[in-house]
């Protein structure tokens, strides 16, 4: 499943280049990701009911276009790819004019959370990759 979230660059989230800071991309991403978990109905209450937590181990980010103050930007989340014990959510940040600003895949690791290791995907999780 494919979701998305609309958020307006804020004057903090400027650099001196008076552009959108490259580590603010991947604040957006989050923002879309925890949106993303709780439209599949897995909000971090269910994950720690199944003694389960996601931890991030890779982000392969290409930038593509600046992002100005004051720009709306949309930020779509998608699941692409479920191995094990990981899972691969695609992010991709578009302005108004529809026009790719930044994109980047995302692994991730399910993990036990009392013994801190990895551990199968949740068949609750794996769902959103069929």
């Amino acid at each position: 499943m494919r979701t998305s979230i609309t958020i307006e660059v804020r004057p903090t989230e400027i650099d001196v280049m008076g552009h959108v800071n490259n580590a603010k991309y991947l604040e957006y991403m989050e923002w879309s990701r925890e949106d993303w978990y709780n439209k599949m109905k897995l909000p971090i209450d269910v994950f720690t009911e199944m003694n389960v937590g996601t931890v991030t181990v890779n982000i392969n980010i290409n930038y593509r276009k600046e992002a100005r103050q004051g720009e709306l930007l949309t930020i779509y989340t998608e699941s692409i790819r479920k191995g094990k014990s990981s899972y691969v959510l695609k992010h991709e940040i578009r302005n108004e004019n529809r026009e790719l600003v930044a994109e980047a895949d995302v692994t991730s690791v399910t993990i036990d959370l009392k013994l801190r290791k990895s551990v199968e995907v949740p068949s609750a999780l794996a769902k959103a990759f069929s």
